[in-house]
């Protein structure tokens, strides 16, 4: 019996672990590939806050695909005339993985 409750308490350990480990997961790699340059979470730096995307974009259904485009291609515009470089091309490279990984984080900032 006592054998059965540690290994439930694990298991909700973890389970809690891999619950909230995607979200520092996704700050981490933010900072990783630069993001952190030109974006912070909070306040508008060069480009917009983290939160004012997720705020934009909130309920728009096709937001992470275009929004995955956009930092794989680069673009302007939709926040002012500062042009936002292609990160498939940075110096660390983005993939389309992580840059889909790295919307979805954005999309859950407040």
């Amino acid at each position: 019996m006592k054998s059965s409750v540690s290994i439930a308490l694990a298991v909700a350990a973890f389970a809690g672990l891999s619950i909230s480990a995607p979200a520092r997961a996704s700050a981490d790699l933010a900072q990783k590939k630069n993001c952190m340059s030109c974006h912070t979470v909070q306040k508008k730096v060069v480009g917009p806050a983290f939160k004012d995307v997720a705020a934009k974009y909130a309920g728009q259904k096709d937001a992470t695909e275009r929004l995955t485009q956009k930092v794989l291609k680069g673009g302007s515009g939709a926040w002012g005339p500062v042009f936002m470089p292609a990160m498939k091309d940075a110096n660390p490279p983005v993939s389309e993985a992580e840059a889909r990984q790295l919307v979805q984080w954005v999309m859950q900032q407040k």
